[in-house]
């Protein structure tokens, strides 16, 4: 059976960098196995497989497959999807809810463009944290870096997850992050997937530079990563005012795919209380496939 794909480069306004994503808009019919195989083909971090909704009033229900294996939760998967759906609805509505593994995820949209648009997804779920962290000469070690590289501004690595979970390792500038390079065993043996960042930035006025290495989910490096970002809500909250606002994570940029992730958090209280992912996307390729 021939079925429409479309490609979208996510947390970018320019197509060629952010972070690739492929969507099937009509996935009824196929199986796991070959939604997996599907994934496999176009080996991108993520493909979106939209189904039809269980309630009436959500939108559609997504299957999130990487090339190794399904996720309940991913964030450029959702906003690249958000995107899509809305401009194959005309871009009429500026909200929809998608449904994904996790559970019902909010979306608000705004088309931009001919070919682009932009979405924020609310946290289905708040970040929760985890005292399970693989010690720092572990952790510097799966990563080619010494130990005195680890750490800065107080920070220490941690583990966080919003539905995917991370082990979040900041470093002490630049030069460290752009030095990592992941062993793979070494990886697989306690540190898992890797969010590594810093304070400092390569463009003015963001706030975060991030790698992230998940050669465990089948993706060696990514160039985007809004699940880890809604997770890393939880680990910046501590350190966050009461009151809302606003920060940009830029990754990617190692890669030669400069993405920018905006998050917004909303501290109450002394707690997090609501937290949401967003970011550009735009339409690179329609085709079709046989399966």
């Amino acid at each position: 059976m021939r079925r429409t794909f479309y490609t979208l480069d996510v947390f970018t306004k320019e197509r060629f960098t952010g972070n690739p994503l492929a969507v099937l808009p009509d996935g009824e019919g196929l199986d796991t196995a070959a939604m997996q195989a599907i994934a496999r083909e176009f080996n991108l971090s993520e493909t979106v497989f939209v189904l039809p909704p269980s309630a009436p009033e959500h939108r559609a229900r997504l299957r999130i497959f990487t090339p190794a294996r399904e996720l309940d939760f991913a964030g450029h998967p959702t906003v690249g999807t958000a995107v899509l759906l809305g401009r194959l609805d005309g871009g009429a509505a500026p909200d929809m809810i998608l449904e994904e593994g996790i559970g019902p995820v909010p979306c608000a949209i705004e088309m931009r463009g001919a070919h682009g648009g932009w979405a924020r997804f609310q946290l289905p779920r708040l970040p929760t944290s985890s005292s399970n962290v693989a010690p720092v000469a572990a952790i510097a070690a799966a990563l080619a870096l010494e130990a005195d590289d680890i750490g800065c501004e107080g920070m220490t690595p941690s583990s966080w997850s919003a539905g995917n979970p991370f082990t979040f390792v900041p470093v002490r500038g630049l030069d460290q992050i752009r030095r990592c390079r992941i062993n793979e065993a070494l990886m697989a043996d306690g540190v898992g997937a890797a969010f590594v960042y810093c304070r400092a930035c390569v463009e003015p006025g963001h706030h975060f530079h991030a790698r992230m290495f998940a050669p465990g989910m089948g993706v060696r490096e990514d160039p985007a990563t809004g699940s880890a970002v809604a997770a890393f809500a939880g680990l910046i909250a501590e350190r966050l005012p009461d009151g809302a606002h606003e920060l940009t994570i830029e990754q990617g940029y190692e890669m030669g795919r400069p993405s920018q992730i905006s998050l917004s958090i909303t501290i109450r209280d002394g707690k997090l209380a609501s937290a949401a992912v967003g970011g550009d996307a735009v339409v690179v390729m329609e085709g079709s496939l046989e399966a």
